[in-house]
């Protein structure tokens, strides 16, 4: 895959002085001292204030990926995130300034928020996982009281049809293994098109229900502050891909090794859970599907942003016959999975 014209890529244009001028044009004033912080889909920046804003003298700011998300679906995550917070769930929310916590500047959606210091977790930690459970519970009861109305949901739509035509429109796939990679994609479609609750199609009574998730619950995006610190224990960041969905979407992204350590972090995750919030065990036969539909839904995300000048810099494996081959046998394999028996907690 070669470079498409990267130079005229909006982010082209986020010079630090245009990030300076971003946080003046809402009076808030920095000391020139920025550091780019690690993400890809959006741009972050930490800044350094003159004075401390609402007590913080460092403050991170998020430009948003320019035709991603629409302010309102951006307000609704920030709405979401102030949500959990009044209900004292410790989420890294976005700060109100001049009544506002989007703004806009040079064509660009941003926020500012507080500056969290923290840790990865120690997930092999029975005890970690649990404290997150716990905290997982509370976060899916305030996603429970209502819906979101603008952000999409994650289901087979949303996470395999579109992408799926996406890329074979624009010809991503490698022609060598298009066939086989498009035949391996039909089949897994067929099993995870087997569960209503991803289809897609509004829910029975007394199906699993759906509710607003963090939606990208894996370890860098929990930070974990050790006891004898104030506020100790999981800090949640990056409700940039909240949506609505199962509440094990946001639990399957812990697990790691084989299906024994799975079952061990998974039954430590919902101790934790089931002390605030009931666990829906049927859920645990979507692990795999949902497994399935965010590596289907990853291509397509690095496809599309291939014009960003960060992307071919970062991922110089993407695209090539070995990578697609690479992903015709993780869905060979994935398909095997999800026609073992669930995960057990």
């Amino acid at each position: 895959m070669t470079d498409t014209h990267p130079s005229q890529h909006p982010y082209t244009a986020l010079t630090p002085d245009v990030v300076q001028d971003a946080l003046a044009s809402i009076g808030v004033w920095g000391d020139g001292r920025l550091a780019a912080l690690n993400s890809f889909e959006n741009r972050v920046y930490q800044a350094h204030l003159e004075s401390p804003l609402d007590g913080h003298p460092q403050v991170v700011v998020k430009f948003y990926r320019p035709d991603r998300w629409s302010d309102a679906q951006i307000a609704e995550e920030h709405a979401f995130a102030h949500d959990l917070v009044s209900a004292e769930v410790p989420v890294v929310p976005p700060l109100r300034i001049n009544g506002e916590t989007l703004h806009h500047f040079g064509g660009f959606a941003f926020s500012v928020s507080p500056r969290r210091g923290g840790r990865r977790p120690e997930l092999e930690d029975a005890e970690v996982l649990e404290w997150i459970g716990r905290f997982l519970a509370r976060i899916h009861t305030v996603g429970a009281v209502k819906p979101f109305v603008h952000r999409p949901a994650l289901d087979v739509t949303t996470f395999a049809h579109e992408p799926r035509d996406w890329l074979m429109e624009h010809q991503m796939v490698a022609s060598e293994v298009r066939s086989a990679w498009s035949s391996a994609l039909a089949e897994a479609l067929t099993l995870i098109e087997s569960h209503p609750t991803l289809s897609g199609r509004a829910p029975a009574e007394g199906e699993i229900r759906r509710i607003r998730l963090h939606g990208d619950c894996h370890p860098g995006n929990i930070l974990w502050t050790p006891e004898g610190r104030p506020e100790p224990g999981p800090h949640f960041v990056d409700l940039d891909d909240a949506r609505t969905g199962p509440a094990v979407q946001d639990l399957w992204m812990l697990l790691s090794g084989e299906r024994r350590q799975q079952i061990q972090q998974l039954g430590a995750l919902v101790d934790g859970y089931e002390q605030f919030r009931e666990f829906d065990r049927r859920e645990l036969a979507l692990v795999e599907p949902l497994r399935t539909l965010r590596l289907i839904h990853y291509s397509a995300w690095l496809a599309r942003r291939w014009d960003d000048p960060a992307f071919p810099i970062n991922f110089p494996w993407f695209g090539s016959r070995d990578y697609w081959q690479g992903q015709v046998d993780m869905l060979v394999e994935q398909i095997e999975e999800m026609q073992n028996p669930p995960l057990v907690a």
